[in-house]
């Protein structure tokens, strides 16, 4: 028995890792370091994380780091006093299995059925999801051996992400065999706890997102504030939701989700050009992007020198995307779109859902306070077709917004 108690470290639960079971399997590879901080993503978003380690894994990282991140004691041995039946309890009480670094010997031992520890008796006991992220060198992961492992465990159900492409252990330079990075993984083991059954599975959906930029000479543009975060929160999370998605952005002051496609654009007309190439065979558009409404009407092939004198910029107008998409809809799609407005704020935005003939709008108030661009939160208020009142939610993170705003769309897809 420890002489401590263990406490919970969640510190901000999310979606779909809160109050879940992961168990995280740890093997003996020198990623196993960067494991630590995928178990501080997960207990940090909520989920109950029971580690267990491999005997060598112990010898790269301490028992001790991991029960310091999950707040949880760690398992290691298949014969410890005491335990006998671990690996059962363990087993049925994981919700998803991940297994990082899932070295050579490790997935040999799983693919040939063996459960001489701990780690691999889970294997064999358990009845979830399992995600393995390989991490080995260059030679031994295109091995003929380690590559027909690899495929039969996928033939058994297991998922295997592909290791990255980058700088190996002991200077042996680059190629594939890098364990996925723990945001890589994270993302993946929360697809894998979403509902397999949910609207969105399995569904294309379109999110456009960031600003577009129009020149002005070859150095210079006219722009906006908006940083992509709204968009790329809608796109994480409808891929997590088991969705293709698409995006297509402008230059994005964020990174791309795990999973999804991007297209980037720099200009509105280019953007326009993407939606309507990708909108055909989507069953939801997102219209998150603040693309430019005016573009300079001329545009010079020389950078505009100092002059000491005013000069004016001539502007045109840019079509409009969202109104441009009528169409081109799919029959049944789901199109949400976005309004920032200052002034008569609600009548607005109606306005908008039913000239763009929209099924929401999200509206965004920018007088706000948290709300806007370049910040992590959002106070929206939802407009849907054909209800009356307007639904205003509280300050959300744009995560949590995202998915407020997809469980609309995932209730109009199940009516459709």
């Amino acid at each position: 028995m420890r002489p401590f108690a263990f406490a919970r470290v969640t510190e901000s639960p999310i979606r779909p890792y809160a109050n879940r079971r992961v168990l995280l399997g740890v093997a003996g590879g020198i990623a196993s370091y960067k494991t630590a901080w995928l178990a501080r993503l997960l207990s940090k978003a909520g989920a109950e994380v029971d580690v267990v380690m491999t005997r060598a894994a112990t010898e790269f990282v301490g028992a001790v780091t991991f029960e310091a991140l999950t707040g949880r004691p760690v398992h290691t041995g298949l014969f410890d006093p005491g335990r006998a039946l671990d690996h059962i309890h363990l087993a049925r009480a994981a919700d998803v299995v991940v297994v990082a670094p899932a070295t050579a010997d490790l997935m040999a031992r799983a693919a040939t059925g063996q459960a001489d520890d701990l780690l691999t008796a889970c294997l064999l006991a358990t009845e979830a999801p399992v995600l393995l992220a390989p991490a080995m060198n260059d030679r031994m992961w295109a091995h003929a051996q380690t590559q027909a492992n690899a495929a039969h465990l996928q033939s058994l159900g297991y998922r295997l992400l592909d290791p990255d492409d980058g700088m190996l252990a002991a200077g042996e330079g680059s190629g594939p065999g890098r364990m996925p990075e723990p945001e890589t993984i994270f993302a993946h083991v929360g697809r894998l706890l979403e509902d397999r059954g949910a609207p969105l599975v399995g569904r294309r959906v379109l999110v456009t997102a960031g600003p577009t930029r129009e020149a002005i000479d070859p150095v210079r543009y006219l722009s906006n504030h908006s940083s992509g975060r709204m968009g790329t929160a809608i796109a994480a999370a409808a891929w997590r939701r088991g969705a293709e998605v698409t995006l297509v952005a402008g230059p994005l002051a964020v990174a791309v989700p795990v999973g999804v496609r991007h297209v980037h654009v720099e200009s509105t007309s280019e953007m326009q050009a993407a939606v309507e190439r990708e909108l055909p065979a989507s069953d939801v558009l997102v219209m998150a992007a603040a693309p430019a409404d005016y573009r300079p009407a001329d545009v010079s092939n020389s950078k505009l020198k100092k002059t000491g004198e005013a000069r004016s910029i001539a502007l045109a107008e840019n079509s409009d995307i969202l109104a441009s998409t009528r169409s081109a809809r799919r029959d049944g799609a789901v199109v949400v779109g976005f309004a920032l407005e200052t002034d008569d704020v609600v009548a607005n935005a109606r306005r908008k859902l039913d000239a763009k003939a929209l099924d929401l709008i999200v509206l965004n108030d920018a007088k706000e306070p948290g709300a806007g661009f370049a910040v992590d939160t959002n106070r929206v208020t939802i407009l849907t077709r054909g209800v009356e009142e307007p639904e205003r939610l509280p300050l959300l993170t744009k995560h949590e917004v995202g998915d407020a705003i997809l469980d609309r769309v995932e209730a109009l897809l199940r009516g459709r």
